[in-house]
């Protein structure tokens, strides 16, 4: 499997050279498949277009994948293993025998019993996400165009790069999409609709302090590390982190030190559903650090907020018909509607607010970003069948 593991480090898009790779050989299919419009421009981003069959003037609507992967685990050298009619087994991946997926850990595994399940080998994640949502478009894409009788408008498909590390909407152009909404295909099992999201924040606080030479240390020294470490252990520890919060809670993660004597840097991510609480969570934040500080002399704090995006409930309240049409398309697949804040963003969450309504259908992805991850085929299919009913609602209701 090509290697498309993101890159925060990079500042070149794609961030890797192996999302470039994946994303001219989607060209090539795109167009072998027969689809109009089939561009990649500069920055890695693929767009392609499937013509209307319907003669209604039917809203142009896209759907949109990432091609990148965690950098948080390995992504190459990736081995896919298909567990055919998963019995309910402990599954010990053959690479590293340590690492088990397992019913009793695992309640969305043990509804699956009976699917075929894919995983990777141990040592690297999936990549399922997003790929399985990669997959699914292409497959309808195919589908839709090989059976014209389907009645449905113009259809547009994206792909993009660089969504793990935030930047997948940077450069997407919403113009020359040129669709009224569009849906972002990268949620967990069959059925579930997404379109409210936590709105985030990215701190940045740089602690700064005095060094010198450490024999001679006395009354002179200022060590940032100590005003880093002190920092952190007075965030709360019985909520407001991530393995004490859900649903609609936020929290306050650092995730991030670059540590030495004269300057320690402390990343933070800021997450919670609106706006008043993230400024509360920020507010709290830059108390903490200020108190380590204090008067300290020698010693100072410099904090930086960087708005990473915003809750897209906040902008699809206002296209009602948009999440409406996907909850009709997942009944026509068989399937109960499971509506869910997304504890994290998609594309979707920026691309809401450039001017495309975009909430996140499910691809089948479950324990992403680990070497746990795993897809079941089945809801893989059940995506497919989503999509082209999403198709048609939108065309029937024109």
């Amino acid at each position: 499997m090509i290697n498309t593991r993101a890159d925060e480090a990079s500042t070149s898009c794609p961030s890797t050279p192996g999302q470039l790779t994946l994303l001219r050989l989607l060209v090539n299919e795109l167009t072998d498949m027969g689809l109009e419009d089939v561009t990649m421009d500069e920055h890695g981003y693929v767009m392609g277009t499937i013509p209307a069959t319907s003669t209604k003037r039917v809203p142009v609507i896209g759907f949109i994948a990432h091609v990148d992967t965690s950098p948080e685990m390995p992504g190459h050298d990736v081995h896919p293993i298909v567990h055919e009619k998963y019995d309910g087994r402990d599954l010990v991946l053959p690479d590293d025998p340590s690492i088990v997926l397992s019913t009793a850990d695992d309640p969305v595994l043990a509804a699956h019993i009976g699917h075929d399940i894919v995983t990777a080998s141990g040592l690297t994640l999936l990549g399922a996400d997003d790929k399985a949502g990669v997959a699914e478009i292409m497959a309808a894409a195919e589908h839709l165009i090989t059976h014209t009788e389907i009645p449905h408008g113009t259809i547009r498909v994206g792909f993009t790069p660089d969504e793990e590390i935030g930047r997948g909407a940077n450069h997407f152009d919403v113009g020359r999409f040129g669709a009224v909404c569009a849906y972002t295909i990268d949620g967990g099992s069959a059925g579930e609709l997404e379109w409210e999201s936590f709105s985030a924040d990215a701190m940045t606080i740089t602690f700064k302090g005095f060094n010198t030479h450490p024999g001679y240390a006395k009354d002179r020294m200022v060590n940032s590390i100590k005003l880093a470490a002190d920092f952190i252990a007075r965030l709360p520890v019985d909520r407001l982190s991530p393995e004490t919060t859900a649903n609609y809670e936020g929290y306050v993660h650092p995730y991030v030190v670059d540590a030495s004597v004269e300057k320690t840097i402390v990343k933070l991510l800021i997450r919670d559903f609106s706006s008043e609480g993230l400024e509360q969570k920020e507010s709290l934040v830059e108390q903490i650090a200020r108190e380590i500080v204090g008067d300290r002399s020698r010693a100072s704090v410099e904090i930086r907020i960087a708005e990473s995006y915003r809750n897209m409930r906040e902008i699809l309240e206002g296209y009602p018909d948009v999440v409406e049409y996907a909850r009709e398309a997942i009944r026509r697949s068989g399937l109960t509607p499971v509506e869910k804040p997304i504890r994290g963003g998609t594309d979707g969450s920026r691309l809401s607010f450039m001017g495309l309504p975009t909430p996140n259908l499910f691809a089948g992805e479950q324990n992403f970003h680990s070497r746990l991850e795993w897809v079941s085929v089945q809801d893989m299919d059940n995506a497919v069948d989503t999509i082209i009913n999403v198709c048609r609602v939108w065309e029937e209701r024109s």
